[in-house]
This record gives C-alpha cells, sequence and structure tokens, in this order.
C-alpha cells in the first residue's frame, strides 16, 4: 500500500517529512511517495545509508507549494501540479490508499474535496482530532474546522464517522458519544445542538448527552468522541493548544526565576518529560479528514519526522481496519 507524501507545504522544509517517511519505510514496511522537488528529495534520500527497503520509495515531481497565506478554493484550482494537487491525483488514480499533508489544511479539504469527492452517502466531511485525557488514552472530537456551518443531520452523521474511528482506530469497544454544549442537562445548547441531540437519541450508539469542555480531557463525564460543528471545534481545538502552550511557557519561566525551582525541577523533570509527551500533537501524527473518497491525514505545519512516522501508521492502519467501507455503510443504514 503506497501512501503519498507532500513533503513541502510543511513550517520546517522537506528534511524531517522525509527523515519520517523513512523512519515509517523501516518500521512498518510501508511504500511511500515523496511529493516535492525531486531534485531535493534525491538528494535527501542520498543521505541515508542502509534504506532498508529502497524499492519502498518513490519520488513524485511537483512544481508549486499551496502557501499558508493563499485562498484555498482558488489555489488548489490556480496551482494543479501543487503538491498537495499532486497527492490527491495519486489516490484519486489508485496509485496510493492515502495521502499526508503538513500544509494549508483548507488547501488540503478543498484538493480532497476537488479531486476525490465524498464517499457515498456523506454530506460534508469533517476533521477529527484526539485530545490526550486524563490517565490514558484519547478522546476524539469532530468536526474540528471543516464546517462552519452545520445542519443537524452534518452532526449526526459525524458522531457516526467519529464512533467508527474510535472504536477501529482506537479500539474502544462500545464509545461514548457525546454533543458539546453549554451544559450537560438536556435542554441546554442553541437551536442546533437540540436538534442534533433528538436525532442522536434515536440512535443506536452510545450516546451519552450533552457534555462540557472539561469533558474533552476525561475531568466530568465519561466520554469517547465529542461531536460539534467546525466552527466551535475549531475554537475550542486553538484555545487548548493556546493554553497548553501558557502554562508550560508560565512554569517554565517560574522555574528560571528560583534557584530552588530549579533543583526541584531537575527531580521533576522525568514527570514534566512524561507530560509534555503525552500533550505533544506529534504522537498522533495527523488528523484524518472523515468521509471523503479516500485517506486523508492533515500534519501540524510543525510536523516532525516523528509526527509522520505515525502519520503513516495511522494510514495503514485506516486501510486495514477498511474504516470508509465501515462509514459507508453505516450512513446508509442509519441517515
Amino acid at each position: 500500500m503506497w501512501i503519498a507524501i507532500d513533503t513541502v507545504s510543511g513550517d520546517l522544509g522537506p528534511e524531517p517529512i522525509v527523515n519520517g517517511a523513512l523512519m515509517a519505510v523501516k518500521e512498518f514496511d510501508a511504500r511511500v511517495i515523496l511529493v516535492g522537488d525531486r531534485q531535493l528529495l534525491s538528494k535527501l534520500i542520498s543521505g541515508h545509508k542502509n534504506i532498508a527497503s529502497p524499492s519502498n520509495i518513490r519520488i513524485e515531481n511537483s512544481d508549486s507549494v499551496v502557501q499558508m497565506s493563499d485562498q484555498p478554493a482558488k489555489a488548489v484550482r490556480a496551482k494543479p501540479h501543487s503538491s498537495i494537487m499532486v497527492c490527491s491525483k495519486l489516490v484519486k488514480n489508485n496509485e496510493a490508499i492515502g495521502l499526508f499533508s503538513p500544509g494549508n489544511t483548507g488547501a488540503t479539504m478543498a484538493a480532497s474535496l476537488l479531486v476525490l469527492g465524498r464517499l457515498p452517502g456523506v454530506k460534508r466531511p469533517a476533521v477529527i482530532t484526539p485530545l490526550p485525557r486524563n490517565g490514558s488514552g484519547a478522546t476524539v472530537l469532530l468536526d474540528a474546522g471543516a464546517n462552519v456551518d452545520c445542519k443537524a443531520e452534518y452532526l449526526v452523521q459525524f458522531a457516526i464517522m467519529g464512533e467508527i474511528y474510535s472504536r477501529e482506530i482506537l479500539g474502544i469497544l462500545h464509545p461514548a458519544i457525546g454533543l458539546l454544549s453549554n451544559g450537560e442537562e438536556d435542554n441546554k445548547g442553541n437551536e442546533l445542538t437540540q436538534n442534533v441531540f433528538k436525532a442522536l437519541k434515536k440512535l443506536p450508539v452510545y450516546f451519552v448527552g450533552n457534555v462540557e469542555g472539561r469533558d474533552l480531557f476525561g475531568f466530568g463525564k465519561p466520554v469517547d468522541v465529542v461531536v460539534c460543528d467546525g466552527f466551535i471545534g475549531n475554537i475550542a481545538i486553538k484555545t487548548i493548544e493556546g493554553t497548553a502552550k501558557a502554562i508550560f511557557n508560565t512554569l517554565k519561566r517560574n522555574i528560571e526565576a528560583s534557584p530552588l525551582a530549579k533543583t526541584g525541577a531537575l527531580f521533576l523533570k522525568p514527570t514534566l518529560q512524561a507530560v509534555k509527551g503525552q500533550m505533544d500533537h506529534s504522537n498522533y501524527g495527523g488528523a484524518p479528514l472523515l468521509g471523503v473518497n479516500g485517506i486523508v491525514l492533515i500534519g501540524h505545519g510543525s510536523s516532525n519526522a516523528w509526527a509522520v512516522r505515525n502519520a503513516i501508521k495511522t494510514t495503514l492502519d485506516f486501510a486495514r481496519h477498511e474504516i470508509n467501507r465501515h462509514i459507508i455503510e453505516n450512513i446508509k443504514q442509519f441517515t
């Protein structure tokens, strides 16, 4: 199974992307198609000695990149040979089972919809993002930004897709599904969430009702899948990222300001590193775009080699568990 990797759209350049792809080739016997500047990619690959399976690596040239400042829908049409468009066409032509890109999120979604289209019956695709949970495991939130304006039927489908992902990829036998709202009571929320609440009550899934922001990390009602529209979801994700960064920066600043705290921090270093690792987005690789006719993982702009390695692993798991087949069957049956 070949996987197309956009090597040139990330903030850190192609080197960490290539390094991560080669890690996956060695560890998982993955097959990767590196998309970008052919000459540069050849040079980066040649710098690696003892590549386990050189036959598992291909290079596809692209002549442009969709920049973060570009308007996504216009850019993917104006740049048909950009790295994300080349990746999407490789999946469309069945030369790759899926793609990973650490570039412009909107462009990845636009290219996926333009080239791959939606799965049969899916109204809107959704970005699903894992969040580290108190204790162990992860809670997944969707939609994390693909759809700003939603109808109730979209969120119902998000719940179905999220339940499948949590069960098949995260191994949760009966995922608990919650609807993100401004209170746990059944009558809370706006008109959209109230309509979604009524619809989810009728589905044969383990729906635990409304959940609040604190429940995302396992500090309240136990929940595995949290559903919301992309407007709320994206704000929630960005707020979480900013809060985590602020806490760690404040902690670091206060430790550095006190000799006594510095001494104590030496003893706490393994614990602090473990906490940081648990919060590290690179452990999850990327955020899958569920509902498109292919496997699409959207990486963080600062994706390092470890993130790319994990994204490729997730893509392989996605394919082996036939997530898209499960989505098609369940969407047809329950919506």
